[in-house]
């Protein structure tokens, strides 16, 4: 069984960053196609931010284009986004989720809130 464990969130001021990272335990990176982000604000549901597939095609929601940032590393099955410039509209539960070769998601981890406010 697949288990991903998401760290990193926090309170920043408006333009700060922060450095989210997504553990994979259960699964063989080898059957591992994409790695994506989500978040999911108070009262909206939940939006896919960021992706990145097996040969490192990374696709973006436009409005984080520029500001926020998706890796991943295979070998150690982690991914990670790093997020810059943030702003009070990017507040929210942020998750990570995998999807196999044979198009599976797997299941959702706990999320990390991150909370951007002056």
């Amino acid at each position: 069984q697949v288990q991903l464990v998401e760290s990193g969130g926090g309170s920043v001021q408006p333009g700060g960053s922060l450095r989210l990272s997504c553990a994979a335990s259960g699964a063989a990176g080898s059957a591992i196609y994409s790695m994506s982000w989500y978040r999911q604000a108070p009262g909206q549901q939940r939006e896919l931010v960021a992706t990145i597939d097996k040969t490192g095609a990374t696709t973006y929601l436009e409005s984080v284009k520029g500001r926020f940032t998706i890796a991943r590393d295979n070998a150690e099955n982690t991914g990670y986004l790093q997020m810059n410039d943030l702003k009070s509209e990017d507040t929210a539960v942020y998750y990570c989720r995998l999807r196999s070769w044979s198009g599976v998601d797997s299941p959702w981890g706990q999320g990390t809130q991150v909370v951007v406010s002056s």
